[in-house]
Protein backbone atom coordinates (compact mmCIF):
# COMPACT_ATOMS: atom_id res chain seq x y z
CA UNK A 1 0.00 0.00 0.00
CA UNK A 2 2.69 2.51 0.62
CA UNK A 3 3.58 2.34 -3.23
CA UNK A 4 0.46 4.42 -3.74
CA UNK A 5 1.15 7.05 -1.07
CA UNK A 6 4.70 7.00 -3.22
CA UNK A 7 3.13 7.59 -6.57
CA UNK A 8 -0.06 9.69 -5.35
CA UNK A 9 2.80 12.37 -3.86
CA UNK A 10 4.84 12.52 -6.94
CA UNK A 11 2.29 12.96 -9.12
CA UNK A 12 0.40 15.59 -7.40
CA UNK A 13 3.65 17.40 -6.88
CA UNK A 14 4.49 17.26 -10.45
CA UNK A 15 0.88 18.38 -11.83
CA UNK A 16 1.33 21.45 -9.25
CA UNK A 17 4.67 21.85 -10.41
CA UNK A 18 3.33 21.91 -14.41
CA UNK A 19 0.26 24.09 -13.63
CA UNK A 20 1.90 26.45 -11.02
CA UNK A 21 5.32 26.56 -10.74
CA UNK A 22 5.99 26.16 -14.79
CA UNK A 23 3.18 28.94 -15.68
CA UNK A 24 4.67 31.12 -13.03
CA UNK A 25 8.25 31.01 -14.74
CA UNK A 26 7.41 30.80 -18.47
CA UNK A 27 5.40 33.91 -18.02
CA UNK A 28 7.46 36.07 -15.25
CA UNK A 29 10.74 35.23 -15.44
CA UNK A 30 11.58 33.78 -18.63
CA UNK A 31 8.26 36.14 -20.77
CA UNK A 32 7.92 33.30 -23.06
CA UNK A 33 6.81 35.45 -26.36
CA UNK A 34 4.31 33.66 -28.76
CA UNK A 35 5.13 36.04 -31.50
CA UNK A 36 9.11 36.12 -31.18
CA UNK A 37 10.45 34.56 -34.43
CA UNK A 38 12.14 31.28 -33.11
CA UNK A 39 15.59 30.22 -35.39
CA UNK A 40 13.01 27.32 -36.75
CA UNK A 41 11.28 29.92 -38.98
CA UNK A 42 14.48 32.69 -39.19
CA UNK A 43 17.11 29.77 -40.26
CA UNK A 44 14.78 27.05 -41.90
CA UNK A 45 17.00 25.04 -43.72
CA UNK A 46 14.51 21.68 -43.99
CA UNK A 47 17.45 20.00 -42.12
CA UNK A 48 18.44 20.95 -38.96
CA UNK A 49 16.25 24.16 -38.60
CA UNK A 50 12.78 22.49 -39.41
CA UNK A 51 9.20 24.38 -37.07
CA UNK A 52 8.03 21.30 -35.69
CA UNK A 53 4.58 20.54 -33.90
CA UNK A 54 4.97 21.09 -30.18
CA UNK A 55 3.72 17.45 -29.51
CA UNK A 56 5.81 15.90 -32.27
CA UNK A 57 8.98 18.09 -30.77
CA UNK A 58 8.24 17.17 -26.94
CA UNK A 59 8.36 13.51 -28.16
CA UNK A 60 11.96 14.11 -29.60
CA UNK A 61 12.91 15.85 -26.81
CA UNK A 62 11.42 13.33 -24.11
CA UNK A 63 12.76 10.70 -25.73
CA UNK A 64 16.60 11.96 -26.62
CA UNK A 65 17.01 13.31 -22.83
CA UNK A 66 15.40 9.95 -21.17
CA UNK A 67 17.46 7.05 -22.74
CA UNK A 68 18.25 4.81 -19.65
CA UNK A 69 19.50 7.27 -17.00
CA UNK A 70 16.41 7.80 -15.51
CA UNK A 71 15.98 3.87 -15.00
CA UNK A 72 19.52 3.54 -14.26
CA UNK A 73 20.45 6.18 -11.87
CA UNK A 74 17.12 5.73 -9.61
CA UNK A 75 17.60 1.69 -9.50
CA UNK A 76 21.13 2.33 -8.05
CA UNK A 77 20.18 4.88 -5.77
CA UNK A 78 17.56 3.66 -4.08
CA UNK A 79 20.56 2.01 -2.28
CA UNK A 80 20.25 4.29 0.09
CA UNK A 81 16.36 4.04 1.17
CA UNK A 82 13.35 4.69 -0.90
CA UNK A 83 12.88 7.89 0.95
CA UNK A 84 15.45 10.42 -0.23
CA UNK A 85 15.45 8.57 -4.27
CA UNK A 86 11.62 10.20 -4.13
CA UNK A 87 12.62 13.09 -2.92
CA UNK A 88 15.03 14.57 -4.73
CA UNK A 89 13.34 13.17 -8.26
CA UNK A 90 10.21 15.15 -6.94
CA UNK A 91 11.57 18.14 -5.91
CA UNK A 92 14.26 17.86 -8.62
CA UNK A 93 12.00 17.69 -10.90
CA UNK A 94 9.70 20.19 -9.79
CA UNK A 95 12.25 22.84 -9.08
CA UNK A 96 15.32 22.06 -10.44
CA UNK A 97 14.91 19.64 -13.92
CA UNK A 98 12.20 21.56 -15.49
CA UNK A 99 13.37 25.40 -14.84
CA UNK A 100 16.93 24.08 -16.53
CA UNK A 101 15.21 22.26 -19.56
CA UNK A 102 12.94 25.21 -20.24
CA UNK A 103 15.28 28.07 -19.56
CA UNK A 104 17.76 26.55 -21.73
CA UNK A 105 15.10 26.36 -24.74
CA UNK A 106 14.31 29.93 -23.97
CA UNK A 107 18.05 30.90 -23.89
CA UNK A 108 19.31 29.17 -27.19
CA UNK A 109 16.24 29.95 -28.74
CA UNK A 110 17.14 33.86 -28.27
CA UNK A 111 20.44 33.15 -29.92
CA UNK A 112 19.75 31.64 -33.55
CA UNK A 113 19.64 28.25 -31.47
CA UNK A 114 23.15 27.97 -30.64
CA UNK A 115 24.24 25.30 -27.74
CA UNK A 116 24.89 25.96 -24.33
CA UNK A 117 28.93 26.11 -25.31
CA UNK A 118 28.29 28.91 -28.25
CA UNK A 119 25.72 30.56 -26.30
CA UNK A 120 28.40 30.96 -23.42
CA UNK A 121 30.37 33.22 -25.32
CA UNK A 122 27.49 35.65 -26.39
CA UNK A 123 26.70 36.05 -22.59
CA UNK A 124 30.18 35.18 -20.59
CA UNK A 125 32.74 35.55 -22.97
CA UNK A 126 35.31 34.11 -25.44
CA UNK A 127 37.02 32.06 -22.76
CA UNK A 128 34.65 30.36 -21.59
CA UNK A 129 33.35 29.36 -24.76
CA UNK A 130 36.47 27.14 -25.05
CA UNK A 131 35.90 25.92 -21.29
CA UNK A 132 32.76 25.25 -21.25
CA UNK A 133 32.57 22.85 -24.76
CA UNK A 134 35.26 20.44 -23.29
CA UNK A 135 32.85 19.64 -20.43
CA UNK A 136 30.11 19.05 -23.29
CA UNK A 137 32.28 17.30 -25.53
CA UNK A 138 33.44 14.98 -22.59
CA UNK A 139 29.72 14.39 -21.56
CA UNK A 140 28.78 13.42 -25.16
CA UNK A 141 31.48 10.95 -25.75
CA UNK A 142 31.06 9.35 -22.44
CA UNK A 143 26.88 8.88 -23.10
CA UNK A 144 27.66 7.42 -26.85
CA UNK A 145 30.31 5.22 -26.46
CA UNK A 146 28.09 3.96 -22.82
CA UNK A 147 24.91 3.60 -24.71
CA UNK A 148 26.33 1.81 -27.47
CA UNK A 149 27.55 -0.32 -24.77
CA UNK A 150 24.59 -0.68 -23.04
CA UNK A 151 22.23 -1.54 -26.05
CA UNK A 152 24.82 -4.04 -27.93
CA UNK A 153 24.78 -6.29 -24.00
CA UNK A 154 21.23 -6.06 -24.53
CA UNK A 155 20.95 -7.18 -27.83
CA UNK A 156 23.42 -9.90 -26.68
CA UNK A 157 21.58 -11.20 -23.26
CA UNK A 158 18.67 -10.30 -24.77
CA UNK A 159 18.10 -11.78 -28.50
CA UNK A 160 14.25 -11.11 -28.62
CA UNK A 161 14.92 -7.20 -28.52
CA UNK A 162 16.60 -6.80 -31.61
CA UNK A 163 13.52 -7.42 -33.83
CA UNK A 164 11.28 -4.66 -32.58
CA UNK A 165 14.67 -1.99 -31.96
CA UNK A 166 15.27 -2.48 -35.55
CA UNK A 167 11.40 -2.28 -36.63
CA UNK A 168 10.53 0.94 -34.81
CA UNK A 169 13.49 2.54 -37.23
CA UNK A 170 12.09 1.45 -40.14
CA UNK A 171 8.27 2.34 -38.81
CA UNK A 172 10.02 6.17 -38.11
CA UNK A 173 11.35 6.32 -41.46
CA UNK A 174 7.98 5.51 -43.38
CA UNK A 175 6.18 8.23 -40.76
CA UNK A 176 8.59 10.58 -41.26
CA UNK A 177 7.66 10.35 -45.30
CA UNK A 178 3.65 10.28 -44.63
CA UNK A 179 4.19 13.26 -42.08
CA UNK A 180 5.77 15.14 -44.42
CA UNK A 181 3.13 14.39 -47.17
CA UNK A 182 0.22 16.05 -44.55
CA UNK A 183 -0.90 12.59 -43.60
CA UNK A 184 -2.30 13.29 -39.92
CA UNK A 185 -0.01 12.49 -36.79
CA UNK A 186 -2.57 10.85 -34.56
CA UNK A 187 -3.57 8.03 -37.01
CA UNK A 188 -0.23 8.10 -37.97
CA UNK A 189 1.06 7.40 -34.21
CA UNK A 190 -1.68 5.19 -33.20
CA UNK A 191 -1.11 2.96 -35.76
CA UNK A 192 2.89 3.04 -35.42
CA UNK A 193 2.42 2.26 -31.58
CA UNK A 194 0.23 -0.83 -32.61
CA UNK A 195 3.40 -2.31 -35.24
CA UNK A 196 5.73 -1.28 -32.68
CA UNK A 197 3.96 -3.74 -29.82
CA UNK A 198 3.42 -6.32 -32.61
CA UNK A 199 7.08 -6.61 -33.44
CA UNK A 200 7.64 -6.62 -29.45
CA UNK A 201 5.17 -9.92 -29.55
CA UNK A 202 7.02 -11.77 -32.98
CA UNK A 203 10.50 -11.00 -31.06
CA UNK A 204 10.22 -13.24 -28.93
CA UNK A 205 9.57 -15.57 -31.28
CA UNK A 206 12.42 -14.34 -33.85
CA UNK A 207 15.35 -13.94 -31.72
CA UNK A 208 18.40 -12.17 -33.96
CA UNK A 209 21.94 -13.13 -32.74
CA UNK A 210 24.95 -12.59 -33.96
CA UNK A 211 27.62 -15.26 -34.17
CA UNK A 212 29.90 -15.11 -31.20
CA UNK A 213 32.84 -14.41 -32.77
CA UNK A 214 32.81 -12.70 -36.56
CA UNK A 215 35.52 -10.87 -38.26
CA UNK A 216 37.37 -11.48 -34.66
CA UNK A 217 35.74 -9.93 -32.86
CA UNK A 218 33.18 -10.52 -30.07
CA UNK A 219 29.52 -10.45 -30.90
CA UNK A 220 29.15 -7.44 -28.17
CA UNK A 221 31.92 -5.37 -30.36
CA UNK A 222 30.47 -6.14 -33.43
CA UNK A 223 27.13 -5.04 -32.26
CA UNK A 224 28.93 -1.26 -31.20
CA UNK A 225 30.35 -1.20 -34.82
CA UNK A 226 26.70 -1.59 -36.37
CA UNK A 227 25.30 0.57 -33.99
CA UNK A 228 27.71 3.49 -34.64
CA UNK A 229 27.53 2.99 -38.39
CA UNK A 230 23.82 3.21 -37.57
CA UNK A 231 24.24 6.49 -35.63
CA UNK A 232 26.12 8.16 -38.22
CA UNK A 233 23.86 8.01 -40.90
CA UNK A 234 20.90 8.96 -38.51
CA UNK A 235 22.89 12.26 -37.67
CA UNK A 236 23.07 13.47 -40.87
CA UNK A 237 19.60 12.94 -42.00
CA UNK A 238 17.00 15.62 -42.23
CA UNK A 239 14.96 15.73 -38.66
CA UNK A 240 12.13 15.18 -40.21
CA UNK A 241 12.85 12.13 -42.02
CA UNK A 242 13.98 9.52 -38.54
CA UNK A 243 14.56 11.77 -35.74
CA UNK A 244 11.20 13.36 -35.19
CA UNK A 245 8.93 10.42 -35.86
CA UNK A 246 11.26 7.75 -34.37
CA UNK A 247 11.64 10.00 -31.42
CA UNK A 248 7.85 10.58 -31.59
CA UNK A 249 6.79 6.74 -31.55
CA UNK A 250 9.28 6.16 -28.52
CA UNK A 251 7.75 8.80 -26.76
CA UNK A 252 4.41 7.83 -27.24
CA UNK A 253 5.24 3.87 -26.18
CA UNK A 254 7.06 5.38 -23.00
CA UNK A 255 3.53 6.92 -22.22
CA UNK A 256 1.97 3.49 -22.85
CA UNK A 257 4.94 1.62 -20.44
CA UNK A 258 4.08 4.25 -17.51
CA UNK A 259 0.27 3.58 -18.35
CA UNK A 260 1.17 -0.49 -17.52
CA UNK A 261 3.64 0.54 -15.17
CA UNK A 262 1.37 3.06 -12.99
CA UNK A 263 -1.94 1.12 -13.79
CA UNK A 264 -0.21 -1.97 -12.58
CA UNK A 265 0.47 -0.35 -9.03
CA UNK A 266 -3.35 0.98 -8.58
CA UNK A 267 -4.37 -2.84 -9.44
CA UNK A 268 -2.39 -4.86 -7.56
CA UNK A 269 -1.24 -2.26 -4.76
CA UNK A 270 2.08 -4.04 -4.07
CA UNK A 271 4.54 -3.52 -0.81
CA UNK A 272 7.14 -1.93 0.05
CA UNK A 273 10.02 -4.22 1.06
CA UNK A 274 13.30 -1.64 0.39
CA UNK A 275 13.89 0.25 3.60
CA UNK A 276 13.00 4.02 3.72
CA UNK A 277 16.73 4.66 4.91
CA UNK A 278 19.00 2.36 4.50
CA UNK A 279 21.05 1.85 7.72
CA UNK A 280 22.81 -1.72 6.27
CA UNK A 281 24.74 -0.32 3.70
CA UNK A 282 28.47 -1.69 2.79
CA UNK A 283 31.20 -0.47 5.01
CA UNK A 284 32.52 0.76 1.98
CA UNK A 285 29.26 3.00 0.85
CA UNK A 286 29.97 6.28 -0.13
CA UNK A 287 28.11 9.15 1.83
CA UNK A 288 24.37 9.79 0.52
CA UNK A 289 26.27 13.37 0.93
CA UNK A 290 26.74 14.51 -2.04
CA UNK A 291 26.70 11.12 -3.81
CA UNK A 292 22.70 10.50 -4.70
CA UNK A 293 22.96 14.09 -6.03
CA UNK A 294 25.15 13.30 -8.74
CA UNK A 295 23.70 9.19 -8.83
CA UNK A 296 20.09 10.24 -9.80
CA UNK A 297 20.53 12.81 -12.40
CA UNK A 298 18.09 12.38 -15.50
CA UNK A 299 14.76 12.06 -13.49
CA UNK A 300 16.29 14.94 -11.34
CA UNK A 301 18.30 17.77 -13.36
CA UNK A 302 20.65 16.75 -16.13
CA UNK A 303 23.39 18.64 -17.72
CA UNK A 304 23.07 16.92 -20.90
CA UNK A 305 18.76 18.16 -21.08
CA UNK A 306 21.18 21.20 -21.98
CA UNK A 307 22.93 19.87 -24.66
CA UNK A 308 19.81 18.78 -26.26
CA UNK A 309 17.64 21.57 -25.77
CA UNK A 310 20.24 23.36 -27.30
CA UNK A 311 21.50 21.56 -29.71
CA UNK A 312 18.16 19.82 -31.48
CA UNK A 313 15.08 20.81 -29.68
CA UNK A 314 15.83 24.77 -29.86
CA UNK A 315 16.38 24.34 -33.23
CA UNK A 316 12.56 22.97 -34.00
CA UNK A 317 10.65 24.89 -31.65
CA UNK A 318 7.45 26.24 -33.76
CA UNK A 319 6.55 29.53 -30.97
CA UNK A 320 9.23 30.21 -28.16
CA UNK A 321 5.74 29.51 -25.72
CA UNK A 322 6.30 26.01 -27.18
CA UNK A 323 9.66 25.64 -24.94
CA UNK A 324 7.30 25.23 -21.70
CA UNK A 325 5.43 22.58 -22.92
CA UNK A 326 8.57 21.16 -24.58
CA UNK A 327 11.04 21.63 -22.11
CA UNK A 328 8.99 21.38 -18.69
CA UNK A 329 6.98 19.18 -19.57
CA UNK A 330 9.53 17.08 -20.62
CA UNK A 331 11.01 17.03 -17.60
CA UNK A 332 8.05 15.96 -15.67
CA UNK A 333 7.59 13.15 -18.20
CA UNK A 334 11.34 11.65 -17.26
CA UNK A 335 10.62 12.22 -13.14
CA UNK A 336 7.51 10.05 -14.22
CA UNK A 337 9.43 7.36 -15.45
CA UNK A 338 12.46 8.22 -12.45
CA UNK A 339 9.70 7.28 -9.87
CA UNK A 340 8.08 4.46 -11.13
CA UNK A 341 11.74 3.03 -11.54
CA UNK A 342 11.72 3.08 -7.94
CA UNK A 343 8.43 1.85 -7.04
CA UNK A 344 9.42 -1.22 -9.05
CA UNK A 345 12.97 -1.69 -7.80
CA UNK A 346 11.58 -1.46 -4.30
CA UNK A 347 8.60 -3.70 -3.67
CA UNK A 348 7.72 -7.12 -3.61
CA UNK A 349 7.23 -7.34 -7.28
CA UNK A 350 11.80 -7.52 -7.20
CA UNK A 351 11.86 -9.52 -3.35
CA UNK A 352 9.58 -10.29 -1.67
CA UNK A 353 10.84 -9.36 2.14
CA UNK A 354 13.59 -7.12 3.79
CA UNK A 355 15.89 -9.52 3.32
CA UNK A 356 15.80 -10.73 0.20
CA UNK A 357 15.77 -6.99 -0.99
CA UNK A 358 18.95 -6.76 0.87
CA UNK A 359 20.26 -9.92 -0.70
CA UNK A 360 19.58 -8.31 -4.10
CA UNK A 361 21.09 -4.56 -3.27
CA UNK A 362 24.07 -6.46 -1.50
CA UNK A 363 25.91 -3.09 -2.21
CA UNK A 364 25.88 0.27 -3.95
CA UNK A 365 25.50 -0.46 -8.21
CA UNK A 366 23.30 -3.46 -7.39
CA UNK A 367 20.04 -3.66 -8.74
CA UNK A 368 20.44 -1.23 -11.45
CA UNK A 369 18.81 -1.87 -15.02
CA UNK A 370 17.93 -6.15 -14.16
CA UNK A 371 16.22 -5.12 -11.37
CA UNK A 372 13.86 -2.57 -13.18
CA UNK A 373 13.40 -4.77 -15.71
CA UNK A 374 12.60 -7.79 -13.11
CA UNK A 375 10.76 -5.47 -10.69
CA UNK A 376 8.34 -3.90 -13.44
CA UNK A 377 7.95 -6.86 -15.22
CA UNK A 378 6.29 -8.75 -12.31
CA UNK A 379 4.75 -5.62 -11.47
CA UNK A 380 2.70 -5.52 -14.92
CA UNK A 381 2.10 -9.19 -14.87
CA UNK A 382 0.77 -9.01 -11.53
CA UNK A 383 -1.36 -5.60 -12.25
CA UNK A 384 -2.54 -6.28 -16.08
CA UNK A 385 -2.35 -10.35 -15.69
CA UNK A 386 0.15 -10.49 -18.94
CA UNK A 387 2.75 -13.20 -19.32
CA UNK A 388 5.76 -12.30 -17.40
CA UNK A 389 8.16 -13.04 -20.43
CA UNK A 390 6.21 -10.46 -22.77
CA UNK A 391 6.90 -7.77 -20.23
CA UNK A 392 9.82 -8.46 -19.89
CA UNK A 393 10.58 -8.08 -23.60
CA UNK A 394 8.41 -4.86 -23.42
CA UNK A 395 10.59 -3.12 -20.86
CA UNK A 396 13.99 -4.06 -22.74
CA UNK A 397 12.96 -3.30 -26.12
CA UNK A 398 12.08 0.36 -23.78
CA UNK A 399 15.01 0.36 -22.73
CA UNK A 400 16.89 -0.41 -25.85
CA UNK A 401 14.66 2.50 -27.68
CA UNK A 402 15.58 4.66 -25.15
CA UNK A 403 19.31 3.91 -25.42
CA UNK A 404 19.27 4.29 -29.00
CA UNK A 405 17.37 7.56 -29.37
CA UNK A 406 19.84 9.37 -27.42
CA UNK A 407 22.49 8.33 -28.56
CA UNK A 408 20.92 9.06 -32.09
CA UNK A 409 20.79 12.68 -30.67
CA UNK A 410 23.98 12.67 -29.29
CA UNK A 411 26.48 12.01 -32.08
CA UNK A 412 24.14 14.32 -33.89
CA UNK A 413 25.37 16.58 -31.23
CA UNK A 414 28.56 16.00 -31.67
CA UNK A 415 28.57 16.71 -34.95
CA UNK A 416 27.43 20.21 -34.02
CA UNK A 417 30.25 20.54 -31.34
CA UNK A 418 33.03 19.84 -33.61
CA UNK A 419 31.74 22.09 -36.46
CA UNK A 420 31.64 24.86 -33.40
CA UNK A 421 35.34 24.27 -33.18
CA UNK A 422 35.29 24.19 -37.02
CA UNK A 423 34.13 27.92 -36.89
CA UNK A 424 36.02 28.89 -34.13
CA UNK A 425 39.21 27.41 -35.03
CA UNK A 426 38.52 28.30 -38.77
CA UNK A 427 39.05 24.82 -39.72
CA UNK A 428 36.96 24.33 -42.92
CA UNK A 429 37.68 20.77 -42.88
CA UNK A 430 35.45 20.13 -39.39
CA UNK A 431 32.49 22.31 -40.86
CA UNK A 432 31.26 19.41 -43.29
CA UNK A 433 28.83 17.32 -41.72
CA UNK A 434 29.98 14.22 -43.14
CA UNK A 435 33.44 14.87 -41.41
CA UNK A 436 32.26 16.31 -38.16
CA UNK A 437 29.83 13.03 -37.88
CA UNK A 438 33.40 10.38 -38.99
CA UNK A 439 35.55 12.68 -35.99
CA UNK A 440 32.54 12.23 -33.82
CA UNK A 441 31.75 8.01 -34.16
CA UNK A 442 35.67 8.06 -34.47
CA UNK A 443 36.29 9.40 -31.26
CA UNK A 444 33.45 7.12 -29.63
CA UNK A 445 34.96 3.83 -31.19
CA UNK A 446 38.48 4.81 -30.20
CA UNK A 447 37.66 5.37 -26.48
CA UNK A 448 35.45 2.05 -26.67
CA UNK A 449 38.25 -0.11 -28.75
CA UNK A 450 41.50 1.47 -27.95
CA UNK A 451 41.02 1.99 -23.64
CA UNK A 452 38.71 -1.44 -23.75
CA UNK A 453 40.26 -3.81 -26.34
CA UNK A 454 38.50 -6.24 -28.42
CA UNK A 455 35.37 -6.29 -26.43
CA UNK A 456 34.97 -2.67 -27.31
CA UNK A 457 33.83 -1.92 -23.47
CA UNK A 458 36.30 0.82 -23.00
CA UNK A 459 33.26 3.86 -23.03
CA UNK A 460 32.80 1.82 -19.26
CA UNK A 461 36.23 3.27 -18.43
CA UNK A 462 35.17 6.85 -18.06
CA UNK A 463 31.50 6.51 -17.22
CA UNK A 464 32.42 6.58 -13.14
CA UNK A 465 32.67 10.49 -14.47
CA UNK A 466 29.55 10.66 -15.73
CA UNK A 467 27.69 11.63 -12.79
CA UNK A 468 29.69 14.61 -11.45
CA UNK A 469 30.44 15.97 -14.96
CA UNK A 470 27.17 16.12 -15.93
CA UNK A 471 25.44 17.61 -12.61
CA UNK A 472 28.76 20.29 -12.92
CA UNK A 473 27.58 20.89 -16.97
CA UNK A 474 23.80 21.50 -15.47
CA UNK A 475 24.98 24.07 -12.88
CA UNK A 476 27.11 25.46 -15.75
CA UNK A 477 23.82 25.53 -18.31
CA UNK A 478 21.83 27.13 -14.71
CA UNK A 479 24.11 29.80 -15.17
CA UNK A 480 24.40 31.14 -18.51
CA UNK A 481 20.71 31.65 -17.92
CA UNK A 482 20.80 33.04 -14.51
CA UNK A 483 23.94 35.75 -16.41
CA UNK A 484 21.58 36.04 -19.17
CA UNK A 485 18.34 36.88 -16.94
CA UNK A 486 20.40 39.43 -14.66
CA UNK A 487 21.46 41.33 -17.59
CA UNK A 488 17.94 41.46 -18.28
CA UNK A 489 16.87 42.63 -15.33
CA UNK A 490 14.90 40.08 -14.06
CA UNK A 491 14.99 37.87 -11.06
CA UNK A 492 17.60 35.04 -11.57
CA UNK A 493 16.95 33.52 -7.77
CA UNK A 494 14.87 30.64 -9.64
CA UNK A 495 18.25 29.75 -11.55
CA UNK A 496 20.85 30.57 -9.05
CA UNK A 497 19.84 28.50 -5.80
CA UNK A 498 19.10 25.34 -7.92
CA UNK A 499 22.90 26.43 -9.84
CA UNK A 500 24.58 26.38 -6.79
CA UNK A 501 22.84 23.31 -5.14
CA UNK A 502 23.80 21.32 -8.13
CA UNK A 503 27.23 22.87 -8.25
CA UNK A 504 28.13 22.21 -4.60
CA UNK A 505 27.25 18.42 -4.91
CA UNK A 506 28.36 17.90 -7.58
CA UNK A 507 31.97 19.64 -7.40
CA UNK A 508 32.46 17.78 -4.12
CA UNK A 509 31.29 14.68 -5.65
CA UNK A 510 34.02 14.92 -8.20
CA UNK A 511 36.99 15.61 -5.41
CA UNK A 512 35.79 12.82 -3.69
CA UNK A 513 35.91 10.79 -6.82
CA UNK A 514 38.94 12.32 -7.81
CA UNK A 515 40.61 10.91 -4.36
CA UNK A 516 39.37 7.70 -5.20
CA UNK A 517 41.03 7.49 -8.59
CA UNK A 518 43.71 8.47 -7.34
CA UNK A 519 44.12 5.71 -4.48
CA UNK A 520 43.12 3.28 -7.46
CA UNK A 521 45.58 4.65 -9.67
CA UNK A 522 43.78 4.85 -12.24
CA UNK A 523 45.26 8.35 -13.93
CA UNK A 524 43.18 8.55 -16.42
CA UNK A 525 40.55 9.40 -14.69
CA UNK A 526 42.21 11.76 -12.50
CA UNK A 527 43.58 13.76 -15.49
CA UNK A 528 39.90 13.68 -16.64
CA UNK A 529 38.12 14.41 -13.43
CA UNK A 530 40.86 17.41 -12.32
CA UNK A 531 40.23 18.33 -15.77
CA UNK A 532 36.43 18.98 -15.53
CA UNK A 533 36.89 20.44 -11.76
CA UNK A 534 39.45 23.45 -12.76
CA UNK A 535 37.27 24.08 -15.89
CA UNK A 536 34.00 24.66 -13.61
CA UNK A 537 35.85 27.00 -11.62
CA UNK A 538 37.18 28.84 -14.31
CA UNK A 539 33.83 29.04 -16.03
CA UNK A 540 32.50 30.35 -12.73
CA UNK A 541 35.01 32.93 -11.79
CA UNK A 542 34.36 34.16 -15.51
CA UNK A 543 30.51 34.64 -15.13
CA UNK A 544 31.10 36.21 -11.94
CA UNK A 545 33.46 38.61 -13.44
CA UNK A 546 30.74 39.61 -16.06
CA UNK A 547 28.23 40.01 -13.27
CA UNK A 548 30.62 42.33 -11.37
CA UNK A 549 30.97 44.23 -14.14
CA UNK A 550 27.46 44.30 -15.10
CA UNK A 551 26.28 45.79 -12.15
CA UNK A 552 28.87 48.26 -11.73
CA UNK A 553 27.56 49.53 -15.32
CA UNK A 554 30.62 49.20 -16.99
Amino acid sequence: MQSIAIVLMGIVGMLIGWFVYSKFIANHIFKLDENFETPAHELNDGKDFVPTNKVVLWGHHFTSVAGAAPIVGPAIAVYWGWVPAVLWVVFGTILFAGVHDMGALWASARHKGKSMGALSESVIGKRSRALFMIVVFLVLLMVNAVFGVVIANSFVSQPDAVFPAWTAIAVALIIGQLIKRNFKLIPLCFIGILVLYASVFAGSYIPVALPETLFGLADTANWIIILFIYAAIASLLPVWMLLQPRDFINGMQLLVGLLLLYGAVFFSLPDITAPAFNSQTATETPSIIPLLFVTIACGAVSGFHGIVSSGTSSKQLNKETDARFVGYLGAVGEGSLALITIIAVSGVTLAASPEEWHAVYSHLGAGSVDAFIKGGANLIANGWGLPVEFASTILAVMVVLFAGTTMDSGVRLQRYIIQEWGDIYNLNVLKKGAVATLVAVGSCLLLAFGAGGSSGSGGMIIWPLFGSTNQILASLTLLVISVMLIKLKRPAIYTLVPMVFVLVMAFFAGVIKLKEYWLADNYLLVFLDAVVLIVSVLVMLEAAAVIKRFRRGD
